[in-house]
C-alpha cells in the first residue's frame, strides 16, 4: 500500500504546509500559501503522513486557457518515496478535467527529470536575481503614477487572464502604475520580492521598479525575469543586482501567444 493520504490541503493546514518552503531554502510566506488557497483551494495538494503535512503541490488556473503548478515540496526526510510525482499526476489530472490547454511550472534541476518523465520540454529559462540591502538608506514613500493597472497589457504579456491573482497581490502590497506600465512587491521569507513586472517600455519599467525598490532599500531583494528579455536584464545590473539561479519554465500542452518583451519580472516560480 502507498504510505501517505493524498487530499486538498485545507486552511488549517497551512501553518504545517508553511515549513516547507523554509526547509528548501525557498522564498514563499504563509501569505503565499493563503493567497493560493484563496484563489482556489480545490486545486491545492498535500500528502499527509505521521500526522503532518510532508509534501504539497499546487495549481494555479488562469481561466481554461493555462494552469500554473507550483509549490512542489516534500519534507527531506521523506523525499524518494514518491510523493511529488503523484502530486503532480494529481495536479495534471485536476488540469485535464477543467479542460485545461497549457500547464507550465518552473523546474528546478531535482524536479526537471521529473517533469520530463511526464512530458514537460523546456520553453525558456528563468534567472533568479539577487540584491543586497543597501545599509543606512532611508526609505522614500513611493507614489503611483495612475490609479490603475491595465489588465488587457498584462494579458498580452502574460498569455492569460490572471486579474484574480493581481487582485490578490494588490491586497497585500498596492503596486506602482502607469499608463503602460505596472509592477507588484511582496514580503518574503528571506527577501522581498520584486514581481510581477510588466511594461510596455524600458523607461517605464526603470521608473516603477526604482519606486519599488527605493521604498524598502535596506531589504535584500529578490527579482526573477525571463533571460529573453535583455531590457530586463540590463535593468536588474544597474540596479545593482546579481543573478543567483537558473530555472527551467516548462510546458505541457499548447502552446501560448504571448510577449516576453513586456514582461519584466514574474510574478514567482509557484505563480508564473
Amino acid at each position: 500500500m502507498t504510505p501517505g493520504n493524498l487530499r486538498l490541503l485545507r486552511t488549517d493546514d497551512v501553518a504545517n504546509a508553511s515549513a516547507l518552503p523554509g526547509l528548501a531554502g525557498w522564498n514563499q510566506t504563509i501569505d503565499d500559501w493563503q493567497t493560493l488557497l484563496r484563489l482556489d483551494p480545490q486545486v491545492c495538494f498535500c500528502i499527509e503522513l505521521d500526522d503532518r503535512i510532508v509534501a504539497t503541490t499546487t495549481l494555479l488556473c488562469y481561466g481554461r486557457r493555462l494552469a500554473w503548478i507550483g509549490m512542489v515540496l516534500t519534507r527531506p526526510e521523506y523525499r524518494r518515496m514518491g510523493f511529488a510525482q503523484r502530486l503532480v499526476k494529481a495536479a495534471l489530472e485536476r488540469a485535464a478535467d477543467l479542460k485545461i490547454e497549457s500547464v507550465k511550472l518552473d523546474a528546478t534541476p531535482e524536479g526537471q527529470p521529473l517533469y520530463e518523465k511526464l512530458g514537460f520540454q523546456t520553453e525558456q529559462i528563468v534567472e533568479r536575481w539577487f540584491r543586497v540591502g543597501l545599509q543606512n538608506r532611508a526609505p522614500q514613500k513611493s507614489v503611483p503614477w495612475s490609479d490603475r493597472y491595465s489588465l488587457e497589457l498584462d494579458l498580452e504579456a502574460f498569455g492569460a487572464d490572471r486579474a484574480m491573482l493581481l487582485r490578490q497581490l494588490e491586497l497585500r502590497n498596492p503596486p506602482i502604475t502607469a499608463v503602460g506600465v505596472h509592477c507588484f512587491a511582496r514580503d518574503g521569507a528571506r527577501a522581498r520580492y520584486l514581481g510581477p513586472c510588466v511594461a510596455q517600455e524600458q523607461k517605464a519599467a526603470r521608473f516603477v521598479i526604482e519606486q519599488c525598490l527605493r521604498a524598502s532599500p535596506e531589504s535584500d531583494w529578490y527579482w526573477d525575469l525571463l533571460s529573453a528579455n535583455k531590457n530586463a536584464i540590463e535593468l536588474a545590473t544597474e540596479f545593482g543586482f546579481v543573478p543567483q539561479r537558473r530555472l527551467e519554465r516548462m510546458v505541457l500542452g499548447n502552446t501560448i501567444r504571448k510577449n516576453d518583451e513586456l514582461v519584466y519580472a514574474i510574478a514567482g516560480f509557484e505563480l508564473g
